[in-house]
């Protein structure tokens, strides 16, 4: 799950335009020198701004700080209740979440993140160091009914960046950051004198998607009430902060264990909001979450009107409620922060009833081991974590929320997002399977629904994999998912696959976010082959029924002429009722190739029956040409 950033994209809102290449760019840029004060610029060593933010439905107070010399930031703001921080201290990025918690972003994707608001920071683009020939440009755009000369660059190991100076003015008026994760957009207005200079004292960032438009929900914006050129400042200011000690575990070993349900390689556990019993999906490439329905039963209220991207195509609402205490066994969490997300389809997609997930919040306080052979979670304080003697050690980086591992699939390397929240072993994202023709290497299926994340169905297309390497392990018999999407985290060419729970399941694992280290121990699953749906069938649960949510093309499912929002009431001479969904996909995945399966079904309002004929859709195995 990928939650937005709503800082982001304002650091370098302060930066003045760049040197460039060619006469054309150099009169853009030299008039927009001059406009906007000139050669004071020069002699500027810091800079802080200090304001209002208003965000999605939250407001509060906004700072940010810049060294103009080493491209060190922090930006900061209290939006409501709820404090938020982001920064460079000129090696490592780090972030301040809403519930107070505060990671180390050492991962590529932060450092190319970093990498341009450093640059913009520095004014490194007056200096020679950086060629002129870097620069393309300028070209005449139209946007909200001015006119712009646009000018674009891409700095080293960074996002492109597109500036836009306004043809009357001369002076900075909007810079896109092309971001494949999250690309922003910022308007920049109202320009007054500041000793000597001329700054934007409202700036409004939008997020955008892939065809560019803005997501309203996302829309920051930030009016300036003070400019302080050269104010001192400590260092300090630029280092991540320090994290509340909000945490304990009861036991005096350090480590408390909870039972858990692995349905459908969804790990599901039992805890308490505010001393009320809930129910969770453990899910590592996810937030601390609760539903409306949920956050309302605890007594919860919700603030703020944001977004949220997962595996589907669309964002999802995302609101934010604090609880007063969260109880995970005898681990405990004080005023926890929950993000509020209507699951929708998800949890019919599942069949199994939750109040919401834990995630990233959680995992970031304890060092937490999944035994999935033992069916048993553990939270412990780090520094008492000892690793099994036996474990296999992968580092990992953290690039947003979630660990991200090297590893190398039929001998082409790739970088693995863990998520135990997902259901599937392997999921290629479109870049990766693009680049490296692997439609057409491993034969994949045709494309259907395999996933039902936030923001609905994830389409893609089945195949039969060979061997995945992490470290010294090697995995086999996985079938993966092939991704096509243009949307949410499969489109991202920074990652090559999501590792999903049907892989993580054959392992106990540790996760330990101070060390960034994962500790995998193989159990007695390690070696099994992954089954795959025989019946084409994607099946939500809907009261005494399953609800056809679509239909493979080619398969067992459309061969018996089964249709999307066709609802499922007996399989086999047998109501659905007396099993759970999991159940049935384990009976359609397993029973054998040519099995006849009895359906019952509504439609319309009309019962019908047919009959399942059971069909591979992908192969046994896979052998490279």
């Amino acid at each position: 799950m990928r939650l937005r950033w709503m800082l982001g994209g304002l650091l370098w809102m302060l930066a003045i335009p760049v040197h460039a290449a060619g006469v054309d760019a150099a009169d853009v840029l030299a008039r927009a020198r001059a406009a906007s004060g000139g050669e004071p610029w020069l002699s500027v060593q810091r800079l802080q701004a200090e304001g209002e933010q208003s965000v999605g439905g939250l407001h509060g107070r906004w700072q940010l700080n810049q060294d103009l010399r080493a491209g060190r930031y922090a930006e900061q703001a209290q939006l409501g209740a709820f404090t938020v921080a982001q920064g460079f201290d000129g090696h490592l990025s780090w972030r301040r979440d809403y519930g107070g918690e505060v990671g180390l972003l050492d991962g590529s994707v932060p450092r190319r993140t970093a990498r341009p608001q450093a640059w913009l920071a520095t004014r490194a683009y007056w200096s020679s160091a950086y060629p002129a020939s870097r620069f393309a440009g300028p070209r005449t755009e139209a946007h909200d009914g001015q006119r712009y000369d646009v000018l674009s660059t891409t700095p080293e190991g960074a996002d492109p960046i597109e500036l836009w100076f306004d043809t009357r003015s001369g002076l900075l008026g909007r810079v896109v950051i092309a971001s494949a994760r999250t690309p922003t957009a910022t308007t920049l207005e109202d320009y007054r004198a500041v000793d000597g200079l001329l700054l934007p004292h409202r700036l409004i960032t939008d997020t955008l998607d892939a065809q560019g438009r803005a997501d309203p929900r996302l829309r920051s914006d930030v009016q300036v009430q003070r400019y302080r050129v050269d104010f001192p400042v400590p260092d300090g200011l630029y280092a991540p902060p320090a994290m509340a000690d909000d945490s304990y575990i009861e036991d005096a070993s350090g480590t408390t264990r909870v039972p858990f349900d692995l349905i459908n390689n969804h790990v599901y556990i039992e805890a308490e909001v505010d001393g009320q019993p809930a129910r969770f999906l453990v899910d590592t490439g996810a937030i601390n979450l609760l539903t409306p329905i949920a956050a309302k039963r605890l007594g919860l209220t919700t603030a703020g009107r944001l977004s949220v991207h997962g595996a589907g195509d669309n964002a999802s609402d995302l609101g934010l409620a604090q609880a007063r205490h969260l109880r995970i066994g005898g681990a405990h969490l004080a005023n926890p922060v929950f993000h509020i997300i209507d699951l929708g389809q998800q949890i019919n997609s599942m069949g199994v009833p939750h109040d919401g997930f834990i995630g990233y919040e959680t995992f970031l306080r304890f060092v937490t081991t999944f035994d999935y052979g033992a069916r048993v979670l553990s939270f412990t304080r780090p520094g008492h974590y000892q690793p099994p003697a036996n474990a296999v050690v992968l580092p990992f980086e953290q690039d947003d929320r979630s660990p991200v591992l090297n590893g190398e699939l039929d001998g082409i390397p790739l970088r693995l997002w863990l998520d135990s929240g997902s259901r599937n072993s392997l999921s290629l994202s479109s870049p990766f399977v693009r680049t490296h023709g692997l439609l057409e290497k491993y034969h994949a299926s045709e494309e259907a629904v395999l996933g039902w994340g936030l923001g609905g169905p994830g389409r893609a297309r089945p195949a039969r994999l060979g061997v995945l390497r992490m470290g010294s392990i090697e995995v086999t018999g996985l079938v993966g998912d092939l991704s096509s999407t243009d949307k949410g985290a499969l489109a991202l060419a920074d990652y090559g696959a999501i590792l999903g729970g049907g892989v993580l399941r054959r392992f106990s694992m540790g996760i330990d976010y101070d060390a960034k280290r994962l500790y995998l121990v193989p159990n007695a699953e390690s070696t099994q082959a992954d089954a795959f749906d025989r019946s084409g069938l994607w099946l939500q649960a809907e009261d005494a029924a399953l609800r056809v949510a679509d239909v493979a093309p080619s398969s067992a499912g459309a061969r018996a002429g089964l249709r999307r929002d066709d609802r499922i009431v007996m399989i086999s001479g047998e109501s659905i009722a007396t099993r759970r969904l999991a159940d049935w996909r384990a009976l359609l995945r397993e029973r054998p190739v040519g099995t006849r399966v009895g359906i019952r079904y509504l439609r319309d309002g009309r019962q019908a029956d047919t009959e399942l004929v059971l069909a591979d859709r992908v192969a046994a195995g896979w052998r490279a040409d």
